[in-house]
């Protein structure tokens, strides 16, 4: 039978370690001393201006900075959030019949999902894993929203979890191998794990209800910004570091600002994707409360505050909870999410759009909540 709506009926967030301090992000995560001498002067000169650029106060790592080894993985950190959810929910583990895991790219088998699953304890469940960066958690919630729409599945467990600590720390690079690139997200990304419950209901009563869901990739013509150099198989793990094919590499600001635009209209690929989300799902935006923007880079957000501008959308509409808690990449469409239900107040109607545009190969996503007081 097919589902009308779907209710959020849970949302967790788990952040890993105490608060750190975003001047002591370099000693946590660890010097780098056999890096190039050109490098290593750049990494000191740059964090000093990293803080002004991304407008973050503090960061949380599962890294423990005295032992240099992890107090959580994705695992525990997923299974953590994902119980808040259920709780909160009013279920139990079993209840749920289908688990969708959306991270960053994992090499791990089995995959995360079904290893999810038995962390939680479910005897029986549907189970998927979407590797996609920024945009994988965006894409869970389209297919948990459209399965359960269609009657497949009643209740719905959607997670996602970050460690770019272990991407970042001393110990993963072959630091003579390092390049300024390479270092570039190293201020960027931080971790934590969020997680959230959907439902299947006949009607509409007090609650949030996942009303609209979109992705798009705009990107396909687009140098990417963000890569790696794994080749497109397994190879020889010594090959990779031997070469620093592990490394994540990003463009810097300048060049990522330039590759952003839509040389078509001189607006940012973002502002371009969240009108044709607002225009192809048709969204009245006379009833919208919030704006979640998740984006790591306070000029990035600041120009998109501007452009919405000329949709209507007010500064005042624009959240984001980034600034106390860092940027954790795909969990942080629902990290945001939950903080912003366990934090704000809503009227009847309201209306809540999170959009994201990832740099990989810009793919972006967004969904919208409407509010029942």
């Amino acid at each position: 039978m097919d589902s009308k709506f779907v209710k959020i009926s849970g949302t967790s967030s788990y952040l890993p370690g105490k608060p750190v301090p975003f001047e002591e992000i370099n000693d946590h995560l660890g010097e780098l001393v056999n890096a190039p001498e050109k490098v290593k002067k750049w990494a000191e000169k740059t964090q000093l201006l990293m803080k002004e650029m991304l407008g973050v106060d503090y960061c949380h790592y599962a890294l423990n900075r005295e032992t240099r080894k992890f107090d959580e993985d994705n695992l525990s950190l997923s299974v953590k959030a994902a119980k808040g959810a259920i709780e909160e929910a009013g279920l139990q583990p079993n209840d749920i019949d289908l688990l969708i895991y959306g991270g960053s790219y994992s090499h791990q088998m089995p995959p995360l999902s079904s290893r999810i699953q038995e962390g939680l304890g479910i005897d029986f469940c549907s189970e998927m894993h979407i590797h996609s960066n920024c945009t994988s958690v965006y894409k869970s919630i389209m297919v948990a929203h459209d399965l359960i729409r269609i009657g497949r599945y009643k209740n719905v467990l959607v997670v996602s979890s970050n460690i770019s600590s272990a991407s970042f720390c001393k110990e993963y690079f072959n630091q003579e191998k390092l390049k300024k690139e390479d270092l570039f997200l190293r201020w960027y990304l931080c971790d934590g794990a969020g997680a959230m419950v959907l439902q299947a209901c006949d009607k509409m009563e007090k609650g949030f209800y996942l009303e609209h869901t979109y992705i798009e990739s705009p990107g396909g013509n687009k140098v990417s910004a963000m890569h790696t150099l794994y080749p497109g198989y397994w190879e020889n793990p010594i090959k990779i570091y031997e070469e620093g094919a592990h490394h994540i590499k990003q463009l810097f600001q300048k060049e990522l600002s330039d590759h952003s635009l839509d040389k078509t209209n001189g607006k940012t690929i973002f502002y371009n994707g969240l009108k044709r989300m607002i225009e192809s799902q048709k969204i009245n935006l006379d009833s919208l409360k919030y704006l979640m923007i998740n984006m790591p880079t306070k000029a990035v957000r600041g120009m998109i505050v501007e452009e919405c501008l000329d949709l209507g959308i007010k500064p005042e509409h624009i959240y984001s909870a980034i600034e106390n808690i860092g940027y954790t990449g795909p969990p942080a469409a629902i990290i945001s999410l939950d903080k912003l239900l366990k934090t704000e107040k809503f009227k009847d109607n309201d209306y809540v759009i999170s959009f994201v545009m990832e740099v990989s190969k810009f793919m972006q996503g967004g969904y919208g909540i409407r509010v029942k007081t």
